[in-house]
Formats: structure tokens, sequence, C-alpha cells
């Protein structure tokens, strides 16, 4: 309805599904104020994408029907709204963590598992089925997060992927997670 965006920002209440009424109320009262767009705070593709145990994800059917209190809440007002998808990679605060390399990040205690060639491919399908599944919940489209060291940064930048196969190396190569 106008260009009037308002960017992601992770307020908390996208980690805790007792909390979803409050994250509808929130993102409401914004498109009530008369924000266009809204792009939510982040949201993992799957457990180990997750920024923190337990925290917001969207990669099963069942989490779908909660969105769309947000959803429905946003377009009452006229707005449209995104979900941004984010894969914590080697920045997550669990020990399920995943990255292109087994590489420790600086500001978390967990190293994290190096991906194998499935595991890459399983990252990828995890992106397209969250996208989906905030297709059905009612959201306008996704943002997904390449930026900040997240998981798909991690593949882009030299220092974080060391790998030396098809995901890996030459910069078209380090670009192939994100393309694909």
């Amino acid at each position: 309805r106008n260009r009037v965006v308002m960017g992601s920002m992770h307020t908390g209440l996208e980690d805790r599904s007792w909390h979803i009424k409050r994250l509808a109320a929130y993102f409401a009262e914004r498109a009530r104020g008369g924000v266009g767009l809204i792009v939510t705070g982040g949201f993992a593709p799957n457990v180990v994408g997750w920024l923190k145990p337990f925290g917001g994800k969207l990669s099963w059917p069942w989490e779908v029907r909660p969105h769309r209190q947000v959803t429905a809440a946003v377009h009452a007002h006229g707005a449209k709204i995104c979900l941004q998808l984010l894969h914590a990679g080697r920045y997550a605060y669990h020990p399920l963590s995943v990255a292109p390399s087994r590489l420790k990040s600086p500001i978390t205690p967990f190293t994290p598992i190096a991906l194998t060639e499935r595991g890459v491919r399983r990252q990828i399908r995890a992106f397209a089925r969250a996208a989906g599944l905030a297709r059905a919940a009612g959201y306008d489209g996704v943002e997904i997060m390449g930026s900040e060291g997240y998981l798909i940064n991690q593949f882009l930048a030299a220092r974080t992927n060391t790998r030396t196969d098809a995901w890996g190396g030459t910069a078209e190569k380090r670009m192939r997670l994100p393309d694909e």
C-alpha cells in the first residue's frame, strides 16, 4: 500500500510458541500505524539452524497454524508481511550447529559440524520447505538472511569456507549454496 518497510528485528517473541499472540499484536500495531511491508525476526528452517535451543523455527506443517495468527493480524490492517529465514550456521548457541567448515566462531562456545555434501543438500531443502510453509501460513514472501556471518554468508566467505569440494574454493563454488 506504500513504500514504508519495517525491516527485520528479532524481538524474542519469535522464540516461544506461547508468545505468538503477542507477536501478532506487535506486528498488527505497526500495520495499523501505516507500515506497508513488515519483515519478521529470524525463524530457522530446521533445528540445526536454530540460533539457540527451541528458538523460532518453521520446519513442520503443525508449525504453520500459529503463524496464521500473525499474518491475519497484519493483513487485517492492509499491510503485507514476509517471514525472515535465518540459519545460524556456526553462530548457533547449541551443540547441533553445522557450517561449511569445522571452524568455531569467536562468539559461540560450540564448534560446528562440517556439513557433508548430503548435509548441504539437506539445508537447501530445509530453506525451500520453510518457504513453502511460510506461504501456507499466509506470509506474502520470505527474506532469506544471507549476511552478517550466518550460514549463507559462511559459505560465501573464503575465511569461513575452507572446503575443497563443489561447495568451496573458488568464488563460484562458494556461491553455489545460495544459488541453489
